[in-house]
């Protein structure tokens, strides 16, 4: 062989198998301060750090390889979202092997030689120390680079959040990947699974950071799983952009990011009611049929669906002119006994030239097309379609214009998007050559998969939005991304009807609670299979305390609406749902809490307490707002069970037994309770039993006020829970401080805001106090009787104005607080 090319063979073969190697960094050669808090680090290979001070708790690292600077865009961080408080502190100093910057909470060091980077706190704890830190590797078959992260694992480190997983709480030696898919009756550990939110905590040493990777390419998770000493992430292309998020808390760190992607605005009050839904009811009659067996029975409901169904030949936008002849007077007739009605939109696009929704797509190239630029095609429900690109402004405008004839005209009052992860029947989803144009930066369907869910939920809020104001608009998606919680709610998609799906929803819906997705619930029963009625009672019980609380099932497996299994699970279903609509007041608050400052709804043990190991592994209890604590019983046969109660004073609320936290309590619960406690000193909110939000005014509410040997704050927000006068000032946030002592107990109200609710005063039921009472309210005699509660139990109250200041309230003799022992059973 001729030996010039046999040399030339080596040299193509040694290219090609360096085109597999890692590359690195190299070293620093030089560090500039760009603008105020943005600091760009060379390297002598051409490899480029920008350093982005965006808070005192907030880093930003951003790295690339080579090239210009590619334009600073994100679906996650809107442009226009909430400003980040400045740094009140910035100092950036050269060393003589690295760099050092410092803001108020933190200390970020930027080694010289290799970019590798480490973040303490200012009392030099370590956060974050890079193993490998940056690198990456060139994927011939894109053109990509497989961008990697690696950091090191130290002791005792735990790891939680990444959206809807269903595994275990604690991630820690877990591997995961986000590429949104139709992962019909998944088991636990499936993965990936239909959200992709790239967000996780970190806990150490009692000292939370949170890692926000906000890259839409496929991306993986690696929480020790590989190598127990080393925790990695990696996306398919795009850039190595993250966030370090400081806390100190979880509860912080969720904050952090959630204000960051930014919050949703105020749901209309009666989305947090109960709904009902299966694939599919139709035809009309027997919509009004299931309508009127929750009527007659006396089963509180806000809102009814239509799924597939509902449409003439799957064609989006269009009704079934044989089951639905007039749906705008059915939408009326049912509007007139208190039923909203929701519609599915899914994206596919039926092929037919006489569909008006098709010929306005084609005829303007609102379509996704190939890479050689045939259109995209799939078969879905309708049979072969064309997707619209959500990713271009032009078609979001043109999707929310098809919803006027639904919302405006019909009188539809929310939205179902499913399907979009994006589904296809072919092969899972789009073709990787798919183009996009990803607001004018167009990229393919390797880029814009995890996104179109979220992008499509987008275009169909605005459209919703547009159509029912004054009213506020209801959507909900079953894709999403970091972010998406601005645009709709969700569930936690095609679930199974068995025990461990109820222990998965508990899982997944808190897990996507941290991960600044709150408004989260799951298909009540499961939607594959039919439940026994005890699972459905069990499952009711736990979604009377989820955001989003709807019944949901397969057409092909049953019915299971909540009369469906008989007697008694008839009347346990009323009896959860009756509960639901009491706690809107507090459920409402608490969701206002989630909007303005970004607090997840539903709290992981850990989240109440993370200075107590104890929780780090526990899963099954959570809190709902800040006063009340939730364990679901997740086996058949179960007359209570052993759960775990965070330190401090706590009432059962079936009993009002005082249990002390801190250690396991066995919570007697048949069929009739859920697990439930209230945090001592609370001052819980409770409307009356309604049978559909502003079915009749409410006259009084109740305040629940459990006694405390010291002083606690809640809330009460209320703005009337529909329209947008809340953001011309009228509302009001009232602030209720208990005090108590051995001799009395006080309590006082400050009220922020101008809005005036329909009740005018209060029913005050004092929980944890025995003896003869005497109370006054703003230095005025109130009598003291005795109000029966729905748990049947007997307890002091009074009637207050709801202006009062102060209420004190005496107690003879004096209060002896007989806390349960820990590991006593709670009757």
């Amino acid at each position: 062989m001729d030996t010039s090319i046999q040399e030339n063979n080596y040299m193509v073969n040694d290219l090609a198998a360096q085109s597999h190697q890692e590359h690195y960094p190299g070293e620093v050669i030089r560090a500039d301060q760009l603008d105020g808090n943005r600091f760009l680090f060379n390297c002598q290979n051409g490899v480029r750090l920008v350093l982005h001070v965006l808070s005192d708790k907030i880093l930003r690292f951003r790295y690339l390889t080579d090239g210009p600077l590619s334009p600073d865009f994100s679906y996650a961080i809107p442009a226009d979202g909430r400003p980040l408080p400045a740094p009140e502190f910035l100092e950036f100093k050269e060393k003589s092997d690295h760099y050092r910057l410092t803001t108020g909470r933190l200390i970020c060091i930027i080694q010289k030689e290799n970019l590798k980077t480490r973040v303490l706190d200012r009392s030099g704890s370590i956060l974050s120390d890079d193993e490998k830190g940056f690198h990456w590797e060139y994927d011939y078959d894109t053109g990509n680079d497989i961008v990697k992260m690696s950091k090191q694992v130290p002791a005792g480190v735990h790891y939680y959040g990444l959206g809807d997983k269903p595994d275990n709480m604690n991630l820690r030696g877990k591997r995961f990947t986000n590429w949104g898919s139709d992962t019909y009756g998944y088991v636990k550990g499936s993965d990936p699974l239909y959200k992709n939110i790239p967000f996780y905590h970190v806990l150490h040493q009692k000292i939370a950071h949170g890692i926000f990777f906000d890259n839409t390419f496929k991306a993986s998770f690696d929480f020790a799983a590989e190598r127990a000493d080393v925790t990695s992430f990696w996306a398919q292309g795009g850039e190595m952009n993250y966030y370090f998020i400081y806390g100190p808390t979880l509860m912080e760190v969720t904050q952090e990011y959630t204000l960051l992607t930014c919050p949703p605005e105020l749901p209309p009050l009666w989305t947090l009611g109960y709904h009902q839904c299966k694939w599919s009811y139709f035809p009309e009659s027997n919509v009004k049929e299931i309508a009127s067996g929750l009527r007659d029975r006396q089963i509180p409901c806000d809102a009814l669906y239509l799924d597939i169904d509902y449409m003439e030949g799957y064609r989006c936008f269009t009704w079934s002119k044989e089951h639905f002849p007039d749906p705008k007077r059915m939408v009326q007739e049912l509007a007139e006994d208190g039923f909203k009605m929701v519609v599915i939109i899914d994206p596919g696009i039926k092929i037919d030239p006489e569909y008006s929704v098709y010929k306005e797509g084609i005829e303007n190239d609102y379509f996704c097309r190939r890479a050689d630029g045939p259109l995209m095609k799939g078969s879905v429900w309708p049979g072969l379609c064309n997707f619209p690109d959500y990713t271009n402004p032009e078609v979001r405008e043109w999707w929310a214009g098809l919803f006027k004839e639904l919302v405006q005209d019909i009188g539809v009052k929310g939205v179902w998007n499913d399907m979009n992860e994006p589904a296809v029947f072919e092969k899972g989803t789009f073709p990787p050559d798919v183009r996009f144009n990803y607001e004018g930066n167009w990229a393919s369907h390797q880029k814009a998969h995890n996104i179109y869910g979220m992008q499509m939920a987008r275009a169909t809020n605005d459209g919703v939005k547009k159509f029912s104001y004054p009213n506020r608009p209801f959507t909900i998606t079953r894709s999403t991304y970091s972010g998406g919680q601005r645009y709709s709610s969700g569930w936690t998609g095609d679930n199974i009807a068995s025990w461990e799906h109820l222990w998965l929803a508990n899982i997944q819906c808190q897990r996507l609670s941290i991960s600044g997705f709150s408004f989260i619930g799951s298909d009540i029963g499961g939607f594959v299979d039919t439940p026994t009625g005890e699972l459905y009672a069990r499952w009711i019980a736990l979604g009377a305390f989820h955001p989003f609380f709807r019944t949901h099932s397969s057409g092909d497996h049953g019915d299971q609406e909540p009369w469906s299994f008989g007697e008694p699970y008839t009347s346990l279903a009323r009896h959860f749902i009756e509960l639901r609509y009491r706690l809107l007041p507090y459920m409402y608050t608490t969701f206002w809490q989630y909007a303005t400052a970004g607090t997840p709804m539903l709290r992981p043990l850990t989240f109440l307490d993370q200075n107590d190991t104890e929780t780090y592994l526990r899963m099954a209890e959570f809190g709902l707002g800040d006063n009340l604590l939730v364990c679901p019983i997740t086996q058949p046969g179960a007359d209570g069970r052993w759960m775990y109660l965070p330190r401090g004073d706590w009432f059962y609320y079936w009993t009002d037994a005082p249990t002390a936290g801190g250690s396991e309590v066995w919570a007697t619960a048949d069929l009739t309770r859920i697990p439930l406690f209230v945090r001592a000193g609370a001052v819980l909110p409770m409307q009356p039993v309604l049978q559909y939000v502003g079915e009749k005014v409410i006259e009084e509410l109740t305040l629940h006020v459990y006694y405390k040997n010291g002083t606690l704050e809640s809330i009460l927000y209320d703005d009337g829970g529909e329209g947008y006068g809340y953001e011309e000032g009228h509302k009001t946030l009232r602030r209720f401080t208990v005090t108590g002592s051995t001799t009395e107990l006080v309590i006082s109200q400050a009220i922020e805001g101008d809005y005036q609710p329909s009740y005018a005063t209060y029913r005050v039921v004092l929980h944890g106090l025995a003896g003869a009472l005497t109370a006054t309210a703003d230095g005025q005699a109130a009598a003291v009787t005795e109000a029966t509660l729905e748990t049947g139990l007997k307890l002091p109250s009074l009637v207050v104005p709801v202006g009062f200041g102060e209420v004190q309230v005496s107690v003879v003799p004096p209060v002896v607080p007989k806390a349960v022992a820990p590991a006593a059973p709670v009757a």
